[in-house]
């Protein structure tokens, strides 16, 4: 009984099913389940005698996979919530890096006396609202104007619970008024 090739084998005892297709035992290696007459048909394994006489022992793996699966899922959640995490790092640096940029770009450009004022709405712009961030626009001084941007990184969902961990973004501009 061959269902599918490869999957349903049925191992019975005694000599080969088909004389005429008999292998000797030679040919198989001489040890073994084939060496000994023995030949694989189907799932079933019958103790004495050829199909249907004898006793049978069914082995029956049904439900496997759904029981390792079962398993598998809380390893699966938390693999998928580790890189969901990670992902939020990720993007919460890059922000706090753009922010900065646009921030800078945005205090060099508006000039010595309103540089504070504008630097904070361009790097206030360009964050979404549920990400915090601490920004630290000066006054000025120097031939750079430097801004610094601390975004906060959220646990799985921005706005839900924060780590006390932030995300560095600095960058500097050159004064342009």
């Amino acid at each position: 009984m061959h269902i599918a090739a490869g999957t349903d084998w049925r191992v019975t005892g005694g000599g080969p099913a088909d004389p005429r297709r008999s292998v000797p035992r030679a040919a198989v290696g001489g040890t073994g389940p084939r060496a000994v007459g023995r030949r694989r048909t189907g799932r079933r394994r019958t103790v004495r005698g050829g199909a249907g006489s004898g006793r049978t022992i069914v082995g029956n793996d049904r439900g496997q996979t759904a029981v390792e699966f079962t398993g598998m899922v809380p390893i699966i959640l938390a693999t998928l919530i580790l890189l969901w995490q990670a992902a939020l790092v990720g993007y919460s640096f890059s922000l706090a890096g753009n922010s900065a940029d646009e921030g800078a770009r945005a205090g060099a450009a508006a000039g010595w006396g309103a540089a504070g004022q504008v630097c904070e709405q361009a790097a206030r712009k360009n964050l979404p609202d549920s990400w915090e961030a601490r920004i630290s626009c000066p006054p000025g001084g120097g031939d750079l104007y430097d801004v610094k941007v601390d975004v906060v990184v959220p646990v799985l969902y921005p706005g839900f619970i924060d780590f006390s961990f932030t995300a560095p973004g600095r960058a500097s501009a050159v004064w342009e008024g």
